[in-house]
C-alpha cells in the first residue's frame, strides 16, 4: 500500500525536464544570494586573464584562465576554473589545468570569517582548504589532500586570493613530488561579467 507522499519509482526510466533551478554568476539575475555568502559577494562573477606558473620540477609557463564563481541561492558558491597554455605571442597552445569546487563560510567573526574551499581536479587530486577572510583577502591552506593511486604526489597547498583594484588576483603554492612548499601559480583576472 502506498500513499500520495511515496515516490512512484515506476517513473525512473521516463524522461524528465531540464534542471529547474538557476545557477548564476551575475547578481542582477537569478536567485538571491544566501545571507551566509554575503562576505564572498565580491568574488561572484565571470573572470578572465593571464597568469604564470612554474615549479622546481618543471619549466616556467604562461597561461590564460577563466574562472566562474556562481551561486544558486544556497549557502555555498560554485567555483570552476579552466586554463590554457599560451605562447610568447599570447596564442593558445594547449588546454591546461581545470578544477571545480565550492566555497563555504563556516564560522568565525564578521571581521574575519572562516572559509572552506573544496577542490577537485581531473588528475585524481582532491583538496580541502581552510582559512580566513580579511576584507577581500582570503588566505587558505590545505587541511587534507586525497589522491588516486595514479595521481601526482601532491601533499599540501596554500592559496591567497584577493580583489585588488577590481581584479581577482591569486597566488598558489604547492608541496608535491618530494618538493617543499613552493610557488606554483599566480594570475590577475578581470571581471568579464557579474
Amino acid at each position: 500500500m502506498t500513499d500520495e507522499n511515496t515516490p512512484d519509482f515506476s517513473k525512473t526510466f521516463e524522461p524528465i525536464e531540464p534542471y529547474p533551478f538557476e545557477d548564476t554568476h551575475n547578481l542582477r539575475h537569478g536567485p538571491d544570494l544566501h545571507q551566509d555568502m554575503l562576505t564572498l559577494l565580491p568574488y561572484i562573477g565571470l573572470w578572465r586573464g593571464r597568469g604564470q606558473g612554474g615549479y622546481p620540477t618543471m619549466e616556467d609557463f604562461a597561461f590564460g584562465q577563466e574562472v566562474r564563481i556562481s551561486h544558486d541561492g544556497r549557502a555555498f558558491l560554485y567555483y570552476e576554473s579552466r586554463t590554457w597554455l599560451i605562447d610568447g605571442d599570447d596564442k593558445p597552445v594547449a588546454p591546461g589545468a581545470r578544477e571545480v569546487g565550492w566555497f563555504r563560510v563556516t564560522g568565525g567573526s564578521d571581521k574575519k570569517p572562516e572559509i572552506e574551499l573544496e577542490l577537485s581536479h581531473p588528475t585524481g587530486v582532491m583538496e580541502l582548504y581552510y582559512g580566513h577572510m580579511d576584507g577581500t583577502k582570503i588566505e587558505l591552506a590545505t587541511d587534507a589532500v586525497l589522491r588516486s593511486p595514479h595521481a601526482k604526489d601532491v601533499t599540501a597547498g596554500q592559496r591567497l586570493y584577493g580583489i585588488v583594484d577590481g581584479a581577482l588576483m591569486y597566488a598558489a603554492e604547492m608541496a608535491a613530488l618530494g618538493q617543499p612548499m613552493s610557488p606554483h601559480l599566480s594570475a590577475r583576472l578581470a571581471r568579464i561579467e557579474g
